[in-house]
């Protein structure tokens, strides 16, 4: 429909990079239109790590389960929810800051995530791709004891940024009737939808794989759902400040 449209639904993950340099202005910019992206009640509280020390990269690909791009890629970025600054905005003016609130968490989360989407779709309008890391959660204290993070700061995923060297297929999303609901929630029709997605995502996992990956959208997900989803996380997250009411 237009260049941005086709973009948007070009999307891809990344994971092999060639060995082509990112420069620093690139960078740059990148983290300019993530900040260009919507905050709530603008409280900007997004704080982006560069990490370029190799023996730290090399951490972060141990604790994000061995993810060797994370170690090889051009770029890789922490992105971190931050409240750390907004406790500064108040001892500027001799307020004290409530903290711990669950809608603080909320707010700084997705505008964390706002900020690192603008910063991707960017990226791609650059021929450059990005692949997302959730991993570093599995050992998140490690990830922020290496990176020196400070209470009210957590690291909510990385990002490796590089030039392409391989080509995936885009991966086809769900079906539109169930993603858009109108006036109300209804998920009458959804099983017989999910039902023909699985078809669809059987063919791209085989297709993917060379035949070495025969699995359905519904047989990933709920094979993901019968196990525990990182536990530590809500221990950390009070340790940290968040989530505390």
């Amino acid at each position: 429909m237009n260049p941005t449209i086709d973009l948007l639904n070009n999307h891809r993950s990344i994971r092999l990079f060639k060995k082509d340099a990112v420069t620093q202005e690139t960078i740059n910019t990148l983290i300019s239109c993530g900040q260009a992206a919507a905050t709530s009640s603008f409280i900007q509280a997004c704080t982006v790590i560069q990490v370029e020390d190799s023996s730290k990269r090399e951490k972060l690909a141990e604790y994000a389960g061995n993810q060797k791009y994370v170690q090889t890629a051009p770029v890789f970025l922490v992105f971190c929810a931050d409240m750390k600054r907004h406790e500064l905005a108040c001892d500027m003016h001799n307020e004290e800051m409530l903290s711990g609130f669950t809608e603080q968490f909320i707010t700084a989360t997705v505008d964390c995530a706002l900020f690192a989407q603008n910063v991707a779709i960017a990226a791609e309008s650059l021929d450059l791709g990005i692949v997302y890391i959730g991993g570093i959660r599995n050992k998140i204290a490690d990830v922020s004891k290496l990176l020196d993070l400070p209470e009210l700061v957590y690291p909510v995923f990385g990002m490796c940024i590089g030039y392409p060297d391989q080509t995936p297929e885009v991966k086809p999303r769900l079906p539109l009737p169930v993603v858009l609901k109108k006036d109300s929630y209804s998920n009458v029709q959804d099983s017989e939808l999910l039902a023909d997605y699985d078809k669809v995502i059987r063919d791209y996992y085989n297709s993917r794989s060379g035949g070495n990956k025969d699995m359905s959208w519904s047989e990933q997900i709920a094979g993901m759902l019968r196990k525990e989803a990182r536990p530590h996380m809500l221990d950390f997250l009070k340790s940290r400040g968040y989530l505390l009411k």
